[in-house]
């Protein structure tokens, strides 16, 4: 079996090879489809594809692998950025509506910035950093509770726009892979793909459920920071829930020794 070195920058004529062609078609390699595919990504500026990561597709190294799309780092003239590439049996034709609620996000200080999108692909700002789960465990030294309860916050902070502007993200009760933080500890929350503006908005109950009740990443918190009173915080997420208020919030943050 071909095995790629742990990082290969590709420009876009070398796309047609067909073990890269295969990840900007997959699951289903089409040199039609990746001809059309390369095109788009000369329109969008993009000069080059680098297949580095912890996934993989057809044994080729990606960022992210999901339901809608892979996503790769890619390279422009002037800036290098996240490719998020639409799946060729993806359940729509089109990035169109992440575009649009990333778009809505990002009006709020929340998400990657989006670059550029087309039919098949979405361009965001990469964000080089490490998913919580990870940031956490390898969190080490001084003065790291207070980064843990500053990054905590800042979720809930963020979450708490995302409510407040009808933005449901969909995924933040099981979040592992969809927060990042970066060396200055600054929080991205990642994957669009399946928000709502006409679903009732969850986020601050679904990421505070996620942080402190049940998960794994909640177990290892209460290790690092002390138990959360879980009666406490379930009577003041349902509050919240009833009502999306400032104060609801700063019950919750409060409940969590993030106030």
């Amino acid at each position: 079996m071909f095995t790629l070195p742990s990082s290969e920058k590709v420009q876009l004529k070398g796309l047609r090879d067909k073990r890269y062609a295969s990840v900007l078609c997959y699951p289903r390699y089409s040199a039609r489809e990746a001809s059309k595919r390369i095109s788009e990504l000369r329109q969008l500026g993009v000069k080059a594809l680098e297949f580095t990561g912890e996934k993989t597709a057809f044994n080729v190294p990606v960022l992210g692998k999901g339901c809608v799309g892979i996503v790769v780092k890619a390279h422009t003239k002037t800036d290098r950025v996240a490719l998020k590439i639409r799946r060729v049996d993806a359940d729509r034709n089109n990035m169109e509506h992440e575009a649009k609620m990333l778009a809505k996000a990002n009006s709020i200080g929340v998400g990657p910035q989006m670059v550029a999108r087309s039919e098949d692909f979405l361009l965001m700002e990469f964000v080089d950093g490490s998913l919580l789960p990870q940031w956490v465990t390898g969190l080490k030294g001084k003065g790291s509770k207070n980064r843990v309860r500053k990054v905590l916050r800042d979720i809930l902070e963020q979450c708490w726009r995302l409510d407040q502007v009808g933005l449901d993200h969909g995924e933040l009760s099981r979040a592992p892979k969809h927060i990042i933080v970066d060396a200055h500890d600054n929080v991205r929350i990642l994957d669009f793909e399946t928000a709502s503006i006409w679903r009732r908005t969850s986020n601050v109950t679904a990421v505070s459920q996620y942080l402190f009740i049940g998960s794994q990443l909640a177990r290892k918190l209460h290790r690092r920071l002390g138990k959360v009173d879980e009666e406490a915080l379930i009577e003041s997420l349902r509050d919240y829930k009833s009502e999306h208020t400032r104060q609801n919030l700063e019950r919750i943050l409060e409940t969590c020794a993030l106030a």
